[in-house]
């Protein structure tokens, strides 16, 4: 889901409110709802009871590597008594961090980065103090040691977690797992957070109604699974009705504040979430901070920068990436241009004019797919684009050769553009290089685009390529010029191996 969905303090719901009873109703909603989050609790016990046997066996592993396997402690020696106190004191000090960094919330298991985030913060903080005791006890300890157990074993809870992750994304697939959700606000915003959350499977909600204050439908079409509109007023009400474990506002739902607020008092006493969908859409969580004045929640949104360190750290990772691909990838080089001799004995490579950063124009590199004559071929081809927008494509397009068909179905032929990435033309993630008759064609706001450097992978690359809408690419392009970061280009090219193993929309 692309907007921003987060828990924040209302003004009012910081007091509690006393209550001197919660009636039947509200409490066989409990009940219910108590039953449908077995699996929430049950999930977060597999997490715990993973999280021990990792770090468990991290740290015998760290030892092991330091000291051999047959100097692990299992007599009653002091040496080996010293070591096995050393050792219960690491793994019980890292699960206390994980358990005071929330890596558990319910909040982020499933979804996001956050879960990942606080492992490493956790660890981080834990292997922090545990040195500083150490050094202040002066505990003899070997360095060598407690500095391998530390990667080690945050490198294990990652993964631990990626793999129950991918279970979990998995079982919500078949519609298991989810939270039961009802939508409340406008027409146009219930809407749009309808299929936002309906596209992404593993954002982990099923919207099981809505309540419309400004509509007499019956349902909310969202071109998917239409959600029934179950009233226009008494949210809570509704929610208890339903069974929903939470309710999500869109947008500015009528009443403003005072309804949010007379809202959050009305679930007290319930199980039932509230979340606020922002209105800040295509704004990454980064760039969010929340600043409370006197119960007011402001939110502070930093404006992009396109230049400064974050930049240089960019150009140090491409060329780092794009050296060690073009090293590593020379067999396959000489392997494909082997192939594409043999097919038409024509050349290899395929340069063309793309524009970039700024507007400056440069030559891309492509291993050629094409026959010689594909320039000079496409007017013939014009009325029968299967692109989008400005954009030119053929899904069956007669100009591909045998061997260009396969190269592009798994972006072989984009290969040689290492070489523009390490000459600064490109950078390895970023936007889909444009031609100069696409930019000539842009809307004023599509020139964002060209704020930085064009990727030889990126958003649109692992969001469905040329089966995207022109609107979507677009739309992607622009939130990764704004929002980028290391981290997240070290994901997207995660993301595109996997694609390049599972090709979607290349043609």
């Amino acid at each position: 889901m692309t907007e921003v969905k987060t828990r924040i303090a209302i003004p009012g719901l910081s007091r509690p409110r006393v209550r001197t009873r919660i009636d039947s109703e509200a409490r066989d909603h409990t009940l219910r709802q108590a039953s449908e989050r077995v699996w929430a609790r049950n999930y977060r016990r597999k997490l715990r009871l993973t999280d021990i046997a990792t770090i468990v066996l991290a740290v015998t592993v760290a030892f092991s590597l330091r000291f051999g396997i047959e100097a692990i402690p299992t007599s009653a020696r002091i040496e080996d008594a010293q070591y096995l106190l050393i050792s219960a004191t690491i793994v019980i000090s890292w699960l206390i961090a994980l358990i005071v960094f929330g890596v558990h919330d319910s909040r982020v298991i499933g979804v996001g980065a956050s879960e990942y985030k606080r492992i490493i913060n956790a660890s981080a903080t834990a292997f922090g103090l545990l040195a500083i005791v150490f050094l202040v006890l002066k505990v003899d300890i070997a360095r060598g040691y407690f500095m391998l157990a530390l990667p080690l074993g945050t490198v294990s809870l990652l993964g631990a977690h990626w793999l129950w992750r991918r279970w979990l994304i998995s079982q919500r697939s078949f519609d298991h797992y989810l939270c039961r959700a009802l939508v409340v606000g406008e027409l146009d915003d219930v809407g749009y957070v309808i299929r936002q959350i309906q596209q992404k499977s593993g954002a982990g909600y099923n919207v099981v109604g809505a309540v419309v204050s400004n509509t007499d439908a019956h349902t909310v079409s969202t071109g998917t699974k239409p959600v029934p509109v179950l009233g226009m007023t008494d949210v809570a009400q509704v929610a208890r009705n339903v069974g929903a474990d939470t309710v999500i506002i869109a947008g500015q739902p009528k009443g403003g504040a005072r309804f949010i607020r007379n809202l959050g008092w009305q679930l007290e006493g319930t199980a039932t979430d509230l979340v606020l969908a922002s209105q800040l859409t295509d704004v990454a969580g980064p760039r969010i901070h929340f600043r409370p004045v006197e119960g007011l929640p402001l939110i502070h949104v930093e404006i992009p920068q396109f230049e400064g360190g974050k930049h240089v750290l960019k150009r140090a990772f491409d060329i780092a990436s794009s050296a060690a691909g073009i090293l590593v990838l020379t067999p396959v080089f000489l392997l494909v241009a082997l192939f594409i001799k043999l097919d038409d004995g024509g050349p290899v490579f395929f340069t063309q004019e793309r524009v970039g950063r700024g507007q400056r124009t440069f030559r891309m590199v492509k291993f050629r797919s094409m026959v010689t004559t594909a320039e000079s071929d496409l007017a013939k081809l014009a009325d029968k684009n299967d692109g989008n927008g400005v954009l030119f494509k053929l899904k069956a397009d007669p100009r591909v050769t045998p061997v260009g068909r396969v190269l592009r179905k798994f972006s072989i032929d984009e290969l040689p553009q290492l070489w523009n990435v390490l000459l600064g033309d490109m950078s390895l993630v970023g936007p889909r290089p444009p031609l100069p008759r696409e930019v000539e064609a842009y809307e004023d706001h599509v020139h964002r685009r060209l704020y930085i450097k064009p990727g030889l992978t990126g958003m649109w690359q692992v969001n469905g390529r040329s089966d995207l809408s022109w609107d979507e690419s677009v739309r992607l392009d622009l939130y990764y010029v704004e929002n980028w970061s290391l981290t997240g280009d070290l994901m997207i090219v995660w993301r595109t191996v996997k694609v390049l193993l599972k090709p979607v929309g290349a043609y």
